[in-house]
């Protein structure tokens, strides 16, 4: 059987008043978040490995000269 009361009802509206929704935006999401962004430390160095891998390359890229005796 069906709800007739249902069809009849109003849609339920959210009315927010302009000046809760402006403190709403002003407020930060996670107040912590921008301390840490702050300190945040730069780039690292590369690890020795990649420098051993670039150096291998560097030695396959080079051409081979004779040695003269």
């Amino acid at each position: 059987m069906a709800n007739k009361a249902l069809a009849t009802r109003q849609k339920m509206m959210l009315r927010v008043q302009p000046v809760q929704h402006v403190q709403q935006l002003s407020k930060p999401r996670n107040p912590v978040a921008p301390l840490a962004k702050a300190r945040a430390a730069g780039a690292h160095a590369k690890p020795l490995s990649s420098e051993r891998q670039a150096a291998k390359q560097q030695l396959k890229k080079a051409p081979l000269v004779p040695e003269d005796d």
